[in-house]
């Protein structure tokens, strides 16, 4: 797998990347109380494949759901099934597609009704950090310009920056080379140059960084039981700066 993609794989991520993002403002349309994570996953399969796309997570080292539905205190990876949504609660939904062989990838938080200022906060600040993560992809920047950014929202906020799971490069594969922390040293790392792909996602808490690796393999949640957030895109470096492939209104 290449770091840098040719000007025809960046075509077909942009197209991969629209119809993930499209599919995911769907599912999150539909995030309500009462609803299961299990009809969130249904109905984001069910969008993607009228798309012309296939998910991206469904088989991958064995994940039998096509998305990752983390609420509350779940950080990241957390698989659908009989939980219903409630008043109050917080929901991460990270999602992947295959294109004609590309890969894209995002995550959003989002509420389900009307949640504590604290937990709206942590949505607005985790969603600030992925913005100033992409805006240091520049030719002749660093992974560690993405990371150092990340983190000074984080550390500006006094939240928890979880420190165990990472972006990473994207594009032949779900996960590729470069990692890509949400804390780091400016200047250090790999050089950014053009048509490398990355996911930056940075996953914050209201608490400490400490996580638990639950029993079903996939599941992450925060070690103190406080709320998490997480915000995912898929990012092109180009001449003209960063391309984010997943973007949303």
């Amino acid at each position: 797998m290449s770091l840098i993609k040719t000007p025809d794989e960046i075509l077909i991520l942009v197209e991969s990347g629209r119809i993930l993002a499209e599919s995911v403002t769907k599912v999150l349309s539909v995030v309500e109380s009462g609803v299961t994570t299990s009809d969130l996953d249904d109905f984001f399969v069910e969008t993607i494949r009228k798309l012309g796309a296939k998910p991206a997570f469904l088989g991958y080292k064995g994940y039998t759901k096509t998305i990752c539905t983390s609420v509350n205190d779940q950080v990241v990876h957390a698989i659908p099934g009989k939980v219903t949504l409630a008043d109050g609660d917080i929901i991460g939904v990270d999602c992947g597609v295959v294109f004609e062989g590309m890969y894209t990838d995002m995550a959003r938080t989002v509420a389900v009704g009307s949640i504590t200022d604290e937990a709206r906060r942590l949505i607005e600040v985790t969603k600030e950090a992925l913005q100033a993560g992409i805006q240091q992809m520049i030719v002749g920047n660093t992974v560690g310009d993405i990371s150092a950014a990340v983190q000074a929202v984080g550390d500006r906020e006094k939240l928890g920056i979880v420190r165990d799971l990472v972006g990473h490069g994207v594009g032949h594969a779900v996960h590729e080379e470069p990692a890509v922390p949400n804390y780091g040293r400016a200047g250090t790392g790999l050089r950014l140059e053009v048509g490398m792909v990355l996911a930056v996602e940075p996953m914050f808490t209201l608490g400490g960084d400490d996580v638990i690796f639950e029993k079903d393999g996939w599941t992450v949640t925060t070690a103190d039981g406080t709320l998490s957030a997480h915000f995912e895109d898929t990012i092109v470096v180009t001449e003209a700066g960063p391309h984010i492939v997943t973007k949303t209104a």
